[in-house]
């Protein structure tokens, strides 16, 4: 695949050029930002049992990470304030890192079936308070940190996005097994595929009781 080299010519470069393109936006879509969670950003989130976070490196580049649990996992503490799991991943530690340099966040929440989503932005710290991390306990187990993030702006999004995708729609679904392995795409992006099938089963196989046991 060759790169594609943009033309100086139509990069659109400041936001005067932009409004000249797009229609201008509905007042309600300007109205509907709050500095706090209603009634009705509170029952989305506790409905949620996902999340994305979005973050910023020192060096300016951004980061989405996934986040799910439960519906509800990301707790409320009150109305600005919400507190959430950074359960067991890959130890990367990407929003976390980036969250310590940078505080300034912004979630997007959805719920299976909804076609509509919750935006979140605001500022973040990560947090051993063991009283917090108690709240986040499940199965016994307790998260090493959290994330608080303190709320800025929270307002819904229209469902375009997803009536266009059809992400929750069962006859949109794709088939897994059209494409590798997880274990196989890392390893070909990476030090290569294994030499043989017994051995890349293993390393699927290895990834699934990972799955199974280490979740919490």
């Amino acid at each position: 695949m060759t790169s594609h080299n943009l033309q100086d010519a139509y990069l659109v470069q400041d936001e005067a050029a932009l409004r000249a393109l797009i229609p201008a936006t509905h007042a309600i879509a300007l109205q509907k930002s709050l500095a706090r969670l209603d009634p009705h950003a509170l029952a989305f989130i506790a409905r949620a049992p996902f999340v994305c976070i979005g973050t910023q490196s020192p060096e300016g580049r951004a980061d989405v990470s996934p986040r799910g649990d439960a519906p509800g996992f990301v707790q409320v503490l009150d109305e600005r304030t919400l507190l959430i799991p950074d359960r067991p991943g890959n130890n990367r530690l990407d929003t976390l890192s980036n969250i310590i340099a940078n505080p300034s966040v912004g979630l997007i929440f959805m719920v299976p079936g909804f076609d509509d989503t919750l935006r979140v932005n605001g500022r973040a710290h990560v947090t051993r308070d063991p009283a917090l991390l108690a709240r986040l306990a499940v199965q016994g187990r307790q998260p090493t940190v959290a994330i608080v993030v303190t709320i800025e702006e929270a307002f819904l999004h229209c469902a375009k996005a997803f009536r266009r995708s059809r992400l929750w729609d069962p006859e949109a679904r794709q088939d897994r097994r059209e494409m590798p392995s997880l274990v196989k795409m890392i390893l070909d992006q990476t030090t290569g595929a294994p030499e043989d099938a017994a051995e890349q089963k293993r390393l699927d196989d290895q990834l699934e009781v990972d799955y199974r046991n280490s979740m919490y």
